[in-house]
């Protein structure tokens, strides 16, 4: 078995699970941890002028802030932080002086080369161990990735690293890369391998790299609980103890075990991360988790959906994530489709005059089906059930092509659907660009879209049910246990303030009543 040095990377690359607000005792708890269980290098953080100072997060803008969470006793571990290229100023980089972080890590893309190895040695120059971090290994040539290498040389960092930062890396592909790095890199720098766990292969090419046959000194990536973003890491964890199994390793997983349980189960729990359907696609297509994630929110899309948004992709902007590209092209692809007004005239001669039921699917809907049977049997009510089929409703107004297809074809005739949606046998199909609203978090929110078209067809009072806007706890969002979706905490806190920015809005234009208790939202 090789040399192997563990770089455990919770407190930088965890960070975007929580936005690196791990607060200040914790921090501290999982640095203490992480050298208690003998890991050799501990990066603590982002080292960046982009922020503000906050003590209770893992980024800094200075060495002396993270030096407030070393250990006072060091027990011969190194200290790490990660500097992204062009988000600090060197000039404010104090020398070395082996108080705070004894190295940095520079990170950056292919276009940013030149200039970024001159930054590291200036790095170097001011005594920190340097990392050299080329973000996206297989975004180079072969000659791209020789030519990298020979400049690397000529300054002699710490390490160089293969860098899997989209987690698609195969083993053939590690490999590969390996021997053109071990071939043609000095023999004094060592070699780092920094994955992603979107195609689940984190923990065995580790394995693959650490059974290669070679005398170098490695370095392997990994966070506690495997905590990354998208997909996550390679887990701390587990792989230390497969090399004290493996490789006569002496690691102690108690106080990683410790960690998880005492600080980052709750953080699990309000944003969670490892592989998914959405990541794994990410991978597949060479593009930016956040993609994936991205689109994941949604919760509009089935996969078959998310892959063609992926094809639609150009390439170079596959590896820098873009919020405005890919909202572009999710609404591209979203207002495909035709339009059917045939019976708009119809609609609007059945609801003359009646009052206007919307149903949406939440939780209420079910709990107070009683007050909303009750306000049905009144004959001048028309009921329009939002994105499911509710009992006894004169129409469906769906916008979620996932839910459209989970519905029985008997019921069909009765929908009002948006243009995305591809079908001949709805009732009406209205342009779905048209009804969205201007909240991000909840742009194409079904029962928004619903209030809106309702609005353009001259209704001037709309009752509500089942609008209860999201809870945390899954099994409380809907009365039917089918209609259950798992989103990050903070996705849900988004809908629900976007809910009711649109709600509040729209109450300007027509009269917005709830029949039932909208438990989430504070209109």
């Amino acid at each position: 078995m090789n040399k192997v040095s563990i770089l455990d990377c919770t407190l930088r690359d965890g960070g975007y699970c929580n936005n690196w607000e791990f607060g200040f005792n914790n921090i501290r708890k999982i640095t203490d941890g992480i050298v208690n269980a003998g890991i050799e290098i501990v990066e603590c953080g982002f080292l960046t002028n982009k922020i503000e100072y906050n003590k209770d997060a893992s980024k800094y803008t200075t060495v002396e802030e993270i030096a407030a969470v070393i250990p006072e006793n060091r027990n011969g571990k190194i200290f790490v932080a990660m500097m992204n290229y062009g988000e600090y100023n060197l000039d404010e980089l104090p020398a070395c002086d082996g108080k705070s972080i004894d190295g940095i890590r520079l990170a950056f893309h292919k276009k940013d080369l030149t200039k970024a190895i001159e930054v590291c040695e200036k790095i170097k120059e001011k005594g920190y161990l340097v990392f050299i971090q080329a973000m996206v290994s297989l975004a180079y040539s072969d000659n791209e990735f020789l030519c990298l290498i020979n400049r690397v040389n000529e300054i002699q960092p710490y390490a160089f690293y293969i860098v899997d930062s989209f987690g698609m890396m195969k083993s053939k592909d590690l490999i590969r890369l390996f021997y053109v790095v071990e071939h043609n890199l000095d023999e004094n720098i060592w070699i780092g391998f920094h994955s992603h766990n979107n195609l689940q292969l984190a923990y065995s090419n580790a394995q693959t790299l650490c059974t290669v046959t070679t005398n170098r000194n490695l370095i392997i990536d990994a966070s506690v609980y495997g905590m990354g973003r998208g997909a996550g890491n390679l887990n701390t964890e587990l792989f230390v103890n497969y090399l004290n199994e493996n490789a006569d390793k002496n690691y102690d997983i108690k106080p990683l075990l410790t960690i998880i349980d005492e600080i980052l189960n709750e953080f699990y729990q309000r944003n969670y991360w490892g592989y998914s359907l959405p990541n794994y696609l990410s991978a597949s297509h060479n593009a930016h988790p956040n993609y994936a994630g991205y689109l994941d929110d949604k919760k509009t899309l089935t996969v078959d959906d998310m892959d063609e948004i992926f094809s639609m992709m150009d390439d170079e902007k596959k590896v820098h994530f873009d919020s405005k590209y890919i909202e572009t092209l999710y609404l591209r692809y979203m207002e495909k489709g035709t339009v059917n007004n045939n019976h708009i005239e119809d609609l609007k001669t059945a609801i003359k005059g009646k009052k206007l039921l919307l149903v949406a699917p939440g939780k209420s809907s079910s709990d107070e089906k009683d007050k909303v049977i009750s306000f049905k049997e009144n004959k001048d009510v028309v009921t329009v059930s939002v994105n499911f089929a509710y009992d006894e409703f004169d129409y469906i107004f769906l916008s979620n092509l996932r839910r459209y297809k989970e519905l029985e074809n008997m019921v069909k005739g009765k929908c009002i659907v948006t243009s995305n949606i591809s079908t001949s046998e709805a009732y009406l199909q209205t342009p779905y660009k048209a009804l969205l609203n201007n909240e991000e978090a909840v742009k194409d929110n079904a029962g928004l879209m619903a209030i809106k078209f309702f609005i353009s067809l001259g209704v001037k009072e709309i009752y509500l049910a089942g609008f209860d806007g999201y809870t945390h706890d899954v099994k409380e969002n809907y009365g039917d246990t089918k209609l259950e979706f798992i989103s990050k905490n903070a996705v849900l806190d988004a809908m629900n303030e976007g809910m009711n920015k649109v709600l509040a809005q729209y109450s300007q234009s027509v009269s917005i009543i709830f029949i039932t208790e909208p438990k989430h939202l504070h209109i």
